[in-house]
């Protein structure tokens, strides 16, 4: 690799994870802007040692100088921002995978991030709504309007199948098989698994849908985004947690809900009703069943508390 700055390493690191790993823009682009933090870093450090006021930039051999001590340094210099705990692990996994990528193509003879330790995570229990409110918050929203239907259909299908925000306003039309009862869902990596969706879902996207055609809002062979804004565009992440916000408050509940609470409450209830976790590690597209297993602990608790109130000899 004949390269001349780190910037340019950076480049073809964040390319390499695009083109080679197939992760998503989002994803990516998390990684360049820790990189980045961390680069920043570097050069006001490494600045110290260097006597030609001039350089702007280093050069690929001095990427040498990015040691254990720096790293820590730099974890340090978080921990004083008061970052959470995770997103400084999240950054030093960031720094590890790309000196992974120097030292696998030679460009460092080790990555020195082998050597720090990740920061202690808390491991907080996943917040969920129970069955009720869960039915309570759904069975607020009035269909008597488009943005009604539309709403509905959007959180009865997030709930139903208990995929990611990011994959609920993914979905395309043809994404649907209303025979079939499943969905076709492009996760992360772009990869695709077949997710079941309830019957009552399905019947709120057919309601929703329909109420297209009687309108004439859309194409009558459209094949584009499911579930679409005001001026027929693709709903955003932002727009769905928008809709939940004022959903919940309309519902009377009294604590914040965000779109990803859904997906823990239905992988919390999914498990309370006894299904096998790796089932549930196959419906969500985790890839490690760990991933999943933070989940058991809120029905663990759940279980406790009920013992406890039971039990007749505390």
């Amino acid at each position: 690799m004949n390269y001349t700055s780190l910037k340019q390493l950076l480049d073809t690191f964040v390319d390499f994870l695009s083109t080679e790993k197939g992760y998503s823009d989002n994803t990516c682009r998390a990684y360049t802007n820790d990189l980045e933090d961390f680069i920043a870093y570097f050069l006001t450090n490494r600045a110290l040692a260097i006597t030609d006021d001039d350089e702007t930039d280093i050069d690929v051999e001095d990427v040498a100088a990015v040691s254990g001590l720096i790293i820590r340094g730099y974890l340090g210099f978080l921990h004083k921002q008061n970052l959470k705990k995770s997103s400084v692990a999240r950054k030093l996994s960031s720094i590890r995978s790309f000196l992974k990528f120097l030292e696998r193509h030679g460009v460092i003879s080790e990555n020195p991030a082998t050597s720090v330790i990740t920061p202690k995570q808390d491991k907080p229990i996943p917040k969920y709504l129970t069955v009720d409110d869960m039915f309570r918050l759904l069975d607020s929203i009035k269909t008597d309007t488009l943005t009604g239907k539309r709403n509905r259909a959007l959180l009865e299908t997030l709930y139903s199948t208990g995929i990611r925000v990011s994959e609920l306003v993914g979905l395309n039309v043809g994404d649907v098989d209303f025979s079939g009862k499943v969905i076709r869902v492009t996760g992360k990596g772009n990869v695709e698994r077949i997710v079941p969706i309830g019957q009552k879902s399905l019947a709120f996207i057919k309601d929703y849908r329909k109420s297209f055609d009687l309108q004439k809002a859309v194409p009558v062979n459209y094949k584009g985004a499911l579930f679409l804004n005001k001026n027929k565009g693709r709903l955003t992440a932002r727009s769905v947690a928008r809709i939940l916000d004022k959903s919940s408050r309309d519902a009377g509940l009294t604590i914040p809900v965000a779109p990803h609470d859904f997906r823990h409450s239905f992988a919390t209830h999914m498990l309370d009703a006894g299904l096998d976790l790796r089932v549930v590690q196959e419906l969500l597209g985790h890839k490690q069943l760990s991933t999943t297993q933070k989940y058991t602990h809120v029905s663990i608790d759940r279980l406790m508390a009920a013992y406890d109130s039971a039990h007749p000899r505390k």
